[in-house]
């Protein structure tokens, strides 16, 4: 009876997992900051929440429209990168023999042993193996334009909505402050489970990302004040 180990790890959902993070802390940074300006400038309670979910839709819309075009430009190099390998294994595929051979040999194979290696994958699916191993293309981590797109506009107005709810239930009395402070416990929630998918310290993953959303908040809240006791 044979047996199939299958370890799961971290790397085979980087691709929608990177996507989903930098989505969900754009969404709470960018509109945390763009509510904290607007309040600071002395608006109305209904202009704030106008600005924020403007800013989620526009936020939303343009992640979307720039993780697909980023991972859709990697997806077409991945492509070329695959058709010209097809055309060199048609016209010279002793001399991609060899170039298999000597990465196996780089990787610690003896070169006897990396021939016969690379005999044996080439003989049952040489594109599968040049894409892997000389190109460094898999499966796993393929570019998927429309998975990073669609992961990073759910996740930015998901993060988005949080700082627009502490907007709405909030008193206006102390409404920057609420703002501010529940934007850093939701990044310092974001930080750590992200770091702790990804394998990485907890505390270190939450204060980075706390530590650049209050910054963000307070440049832009400095600005609103500026702005709005000038007018």
């Amino acid at each position: 009876m044979s047996y199939r180990h299958r370890e799961r790890h971290v790397i085979e959902h980087m691709g929608w997992l990177r996507a989903a993070v930098l989505g969900a802390n754009d969404g709470i940074v960018s509109t945390a900051s763009l509510v904290m300006g607007v309040a600071a400038a002395h608006a109305s309670p209904s202009a704030i929440l106008v600005a924020g979910t403007a800013g989620l839709v526009a936020g939303a819309m343009s992640m979307a429209a720039g993780e697909y075009v980023s991972v859709h430009s990697q997806a077409d190099s991945e492509k070329a990168d695959r058709a010209r390998e097809v055309e060199e294994l048609a016209n010279d595929k002793e001399g991609e023999h060899r170039e298999l051979a000597a990465i196996y040999v780089g990787r610690g194979l003896d070169p006897q042993l990396a021939r016969q290696v690379a005999d044996q994958l080439m003989a049952h699916d040489a594109l599968d193996a040049h894409s892997r191993d000389e190109l460094g293309i898999t499966e796993t981590l393929k570019a998927r334009p429309l998975q990073a797109a669609s992961a990073s506009a759910v996740s930015f107005a998901a993060g988005a909505a949080l700082p627009i709810l502490v907007v709405a239930l909030a008193p206006a009395a102390g409404l920057l402050g609420w703002i501010f402070i529940t934007a850093l416990f939701f990044l310092a929630v974001l930080g750590g489970m992200a770091a702790r998918i990804g394998g990485a310290n907890v505390r270190i993953g939450a204060a980075r990302i706390t530590l650049w959303g209050a910054l963000a908040m307070a440049i832009t809240t400095a600005v609103g004040k500026l702005f709005g006791g000038a007018g």
